[in-house]
């Protein structure tokens, strides 16, 4: 998945320090839902309501500016190369906004209307938003969903080659599955993106 977003002139380390990176916003996302209070707040109530018991999850992130900010934010949030699962079918859904002063209403409706279009039709869908002045004209999206009936689901991506006279040779890449991220009852007392490297 890092060659879907890396350019030909990026190295090996700066292309791990973008998978670092989302492991950095998992952890900073789970921590500021919890930690900074909001104009409609989320707490660690409602992230342990969302993911108690519930098996995987998929969380994203997404930071988007200027014209359709809350729809490109939203989309990355669900969307994002670097993620191997979606939202599609999830029961349970936690969604913040945060942005700056000018943050519209219209705009928390665009981006809770594409998380209910791709979520379970009876999702518990739990919304925050958060004003946050240093973001400028800067809205960031975060996403965690759970309550999958079934693994969630999984976007395929193969580029795999024919062994023939002209790539005979050439690597092969398939798709990995993504490690189990189950919770466990009293675990919850410390989030699981703080306990765990996900990519040891």
């Amino acid at each position: 998945r890092l060659l879907q977003v890396a350019e030909k002139k990026t190295t090996i380390v700066e292309a791990f320090k973008l998978a670092d990176d989302v492991l950095r916003q998992g952890v900073q996302g789970i921590s500021d839902l919890i930690t900074i209070p909001g104009l409609i707040n989320l707490d660690f109530a409602d992230v342990k309501t969302i993911m108690l018991n519930t098996g995987l999850a998929h969380m994203g992130i997404g930071k988007a500016s200027g014209d359709g900010r809350a729809e490109e934010a939203t989309k990355k949030a669900i969307e994002s190369p670097l993620l191997e699962t979606s939202i599609e079918g999830a029961k349970g859904v936690l969604l913040n906004i945060t942005g700056g002063s000018d943050l519209g209403l219209f705009e928390v409706d665009v981006a809770a209307g594409l998380i209910e279009k791709s979520a379970d039709p009876d999702a518990n869908i739990i919304i925050g938003a958060v004003i946050d002045e240093k973001l400028g004209d800067e809205i960031v999206i975060t996403v965690i969903a759970t309550g999958f009936e079934k693994t969630p689901v999984i976007k395929k991506q193969e580029k795999a080659t024919t062994a023939t006279s002209e790539n005979r040779g050439k690597t092969s890449y398939t798709e990995k599955v993504q490690p189990n991220l189950d919770i466990i009852g009293d675990e919850l007392d410390i989030p699981t993106f703080l306990r765990r490297n996900r990519f040891k």
